[in-house]
């Protein structure tokens, strides 16, 4: 009871400062809330009858009442040592009896709202207040509509424009891409028709996350205007929150929704519109911007949006971004271009384990448990499908970064303070920290300028984005760039061929979008009726690698080492998009005739440190993960560069070592191959295997897939392989994976999911032998460490109890707190009734 009345103190101080005011009932066992700013008296309470805080299921813990004196919320409140669901089918009695449509379960840390008419309990970091409640009363979603809803390729076209299927230009073949060029008309393409039915089938089956893992230049702001239209459209939502994690995010979505959904939808960007924002149906913004000074509890009630989707997710979900996410209640969508499937392990303290820790926990935040997403397209399957492109890639490395990246690194030998000979070692990840060439970033720049792709209707360079170390390096090569560029090209550019493009550039955000645009320092002067940039190149750091769209570019430079595969991808992501350069032509119809065909059939990638040779030859993929106790912060999993104190500068010269270009071909780089779904594909296309599994012939079909499909030469592909991919964390069989395939069940669960799942049989199986005050939190852990841990089992078998005293799995604390009946009674029925097997 001590444990409750803590809780209940906790919950009252909550609810006060939500703007609720706390009235005793007479006979001190529940709890009677009301508005602040209404007068209630005591008889206006009689009038729902006497005790009405009473049901017949037992006492209400609280009851928060609308300004008319009705019983609106129905509060649970739980012990903080109990997760509040445990109290969800109780609170579901208590709302019933009382005819109240919201439930909020709490223990006083950790809270969940429940609207009983729509979905699930949704995690609350706050608890709403009075007035948010009713507003949120007037929406009555109607799930049903949304499944329902027919959503074709023309979706969102039919909200542009609602007669384009009449439209002369669109009626002719040969007109109809000017049409779509000239109204900005887009028809979704049937991947992206298909995402938007896998919300409509998860929402069916009573899911309100979801995830879309989607390649760069797959359309993932076309699909998610088109959820948002599914919302609003079919009433479930009133107004939706989309979530950029960079500045220059924002203008890019605003331009999109406005293009998308403006003649049904009003969409306005949060800090261009403070005061009216609530007249909009779309909200877009940073999630940064709603961290600074906590405005996102200030401003906003977490029943303010219904549908929240989060633009590169696991970024919204990291350290103090997650706070914002979870603030709001309702549906949750999450975007992002980054497959987990290459992080499949790590080692402790690098980067790609933190990358691994976040991206599974994106999955999970986005009810994907099992870890593959609501929907997902991948890189593969955009080239496959002729939608996006692979690189040409130029391995350029010098005499000086091949010293870098080697075993032995970069040796320098000097003369320490104490006048000895000291040796110091370089490698590549010191480049532009602790070591500095001036010669190899010249030679970068001279390889590059040699080397690159023309734009086709000009000749000059192509559109390129160059990554760099710092702010420093950028700054070394744009004026590097330059020098060549006045001296390849003269009178052409009058230093504005190149443009750092950083945080410390001043309007660096509207130069990213002005580069997009084709403006960027005005328009090339070597065809007046070419319209493209006459900057060509943008040295950055990380201010163009998440989201920005730029199709036109023809080149990509990655004049620094990259360790993240996340960042690589992202990098990769920027020229994988198609174009056709004739429209940038203007006002001259015979010359876009003339270069009509003139598409974006590739790009290059120059790469100056091995980085795609690390991630598909020296990567580790499988390495074992050990995750960090859950403690430890985030900061402690990265890598982070430590201070230096000195430097080495190479004064000599610096050379190109080898140069080869390798055309990554239809199956894409290792970073971008999706393991299972290859396999699934096979089986799902295999027609004995599909027939058997229908008639459930489960041992002949496990056969034949260990015979025909387990271990052949082209993938090696097996059990434990499969097991790896999907990062199940037990042993799996032939039958669940082919269940799974088939839809025959949701996912492959996890050990603990198992584990759960037979604690529950257990307990239905002995409902006789219970009595009153048993422990079952102590019964639940001495049931699963009997399970899972073999030493735990040799002791119990023996009867050897004192050496629990040394076990810090399962301690002699934990076996007394289990009562004496059941000591026994859970060994001899795990072995009787639990194959231990599955849980190894």
């Amino acid at each position: 009871m001590a444990k409750e009345a803590k809780a209940r103190i906790k919950i009252n101080k909550l609810l006060e400062d939500s703007g609720w005011r706390l009235l005793d009932s007479s006979d001190g066992k529940a709890n009677v809330l009301f508005e602040n700013n209404v007068k209630i008296t005591k008889e206006g309470i009689d009038v729902l009858g006497e005790n009405f805080e009473k049901t017949s299921n037992g006492f209400i813990d609280f009851l928060l009442l609308d300004d008319r004196g009705f019983p609106l919320v129905v509060l649970e409140a739980k012990s903080d040592d109990k997760n509040p669901l445990v109290g969800k089918e109780q609170a579901r009695k208590y709302a019933k009896t009382v005819n109240c449509r919201f439930i909020i379960l709490s223990n006083g840390d950790l809270h969940y709202f429940w609207d009983v008419e729509n979905g699930n309990p949704t995690i609350v970091t706050v608890l709403p207040t009075p007035e948010s409640f009713k507003q949120y009363k007037k929406f009555t979603p109607n799930k049903q509509r949304l499944i329902n809803e027919a959503c074709d390729n023309d979706y969102i076209a039919l909200t542009q424009d609602p007669n384009y299927a009449v439209n002369p230009e669109y009626v002719n073949m040969e007109t109809r891409e000017d049409y779509f060029d000239r109204t900005g008309v887009r028809i979704m393409r049937d991947y992206q028709k298909r995402a938007l039915h896998s919300i409509q089938s998860a929402v069916k089956d009573g899911s309100m996350r979801f995830l879309f893992e989607m390649a760069t230049g797959t359309g993932k702001t076309l699909t998610s205007a088109a959820v948002i239209k599914l919302f609003l459209r079919s009433g479930n939502a009133r107004r939706v929150l989309f979530l950029v994690d960079r500045l220059e995010l924002e203008d890019q979505a605003q331009k999109d929704m406005i293009s998308y959904l403006a003649k049904d939808y009003k969409s306005v960007i949060y800090k261009e519109n403070k005061d009216d924002w609530r007249k909009a149906e779309i909200v877009i913004t940073t999630v940064q911007s709603l961290l600074f000074n906590n405005k996102y509890k200030k401003f906003f009630s977490p029943t303010d949006f219904d549908l929240v989707i989060s633009d590169e997710a696991h970024r919204s979900i990291g350290g103090n971004a997650r706070a914002v996410f979870e603030y709001f209640v309702g549906y949750k969508l999450g975007l992002t271009a980054t497959p987990k499937d290459y992080l499949k392990k790590a080692n402790d303290g690098e980067q790609r384990e933190y990358e691994r820790r976040l991206m599974l926990d994106t999955y999970r935040t986005f009810g994907c448990e099992s870890d593959e997403p609501t929907f997902r397209y991948s890189l593969i399957d955009g080239v496959r499908d002729g939608f996006l492109i692979n690189p040409i890639v130029v391995d350029a490395r010098t005499d000086v970064t091949t010293q870098l990246l080697s075993d032995e690194g970069y040796s320098v030998t000097d003369t320490n303070d104490e006048g000895e000979e000291a040796e110091d070692i370089f490698r590549g990840r010191d480049f532009e920290k602790k070591f500095f060439s001036d010669s190899t970033n010249r030679v970068f720049c001279e390889t590059f300028m040699g080397n690159a792709l023309r734009d086709p209707i000009t000749g000059e360079i192509g559109k390129t984005i160059v990554f760099a170390v710092s702010q420093n390096h950028a700054a070394k090569l744009t004026q590097i760039l330059n020098e060549i560029a006045h001296r390849m090209f003269p009178s052409r550019y009058n230093s504005d061929f190149a443009v750092q493009v950083t945080s410390q550039i001043q309007d660096s955000k509207s130069m990213t979008i002005d580069f997009r645009n084709n403006k960027l320092n005005g328009y090339s002067r070597f065809n007046e009726m070419y319209r493209t940039s006459r900057t060509r190149v943008c040295v950055t750091v990380g201010m163009m690698t998440t989201g920005y769209d730029c199709s036109d570019v023809l080149n990509l430079c990655l004049m620094r080492p990259i360790f993240s595969p996340t960042d690589f991808v992202q990098i990769k992501g920027r020229g994988t998009r198609k174009f056709n350069f004739s429209k940038c032509i203007v006002g001259d119809k015979e010359m876009k005739v003339h270069y009509a065909t003139n598409e974006k059939e590739h790009f290059k990638l120059f790469d100056f440190f091995a980085n795609c040779e690390y991630f598909e030859e020296k990567f580790n993929y499988d390495e074992v993960l050990k995750l960090p106790k859950p403690s430890e912060s985030i900061s402690s999993l990265i890598e982070l560069p430590q201070p230096t104190l000195y430097g080495y500068e190479h004064t000599g010269g610096d050379g190109i070592s080898l140069i080869t270009e390798t055309k990554v071909g239809a199956e894409g780089m290792r970073i971008d191959r999706m393991f299972f779904k290859k396999f699934e594909e096979n089986i799902k296309n295999d027609k004995f295997i599909k027939e058997a599994v229908e008639a459930e012939n489960w041992q002949e079909v496990e056969s034949y897939v260990r015979k025909e499909k387990f271990d052949k030469p082209d993938d090696y592909i097996n059990l434990d392989k499969i097991k790896r991919s999907l990062s199940i964390d037990r042993r799996i069989s032939v039958r669940e994976v082919l269940e799974y395939i088939f839809d025959m069940i949701p996912k492959i669960k996890m050990k603990n999911e198992l584990l759960e799942d037979e604690f529950e049989q257990f307990i239905d199986d002995n409902k006789s032998r219970f009595e009153e005050n048993v422990d079952i939190a102590a019964m639940r852990y001495y049931f699963k460490a009997y399970i899972c841990d073999s030493k735990v089992r040799d002791v119990i078998d023996n009867k050897q109890y004192g050496e629990l005293n040394v076990l810090s799995s399962f301690t002699m604390a934990d076996f007394k707190a289990v009562t004496n009946g059941w000591k026994q009674w859970i060994p001899d029925y795990i072995k009787n009734y639990v194959p231990l097997n599955r849980f190894m």
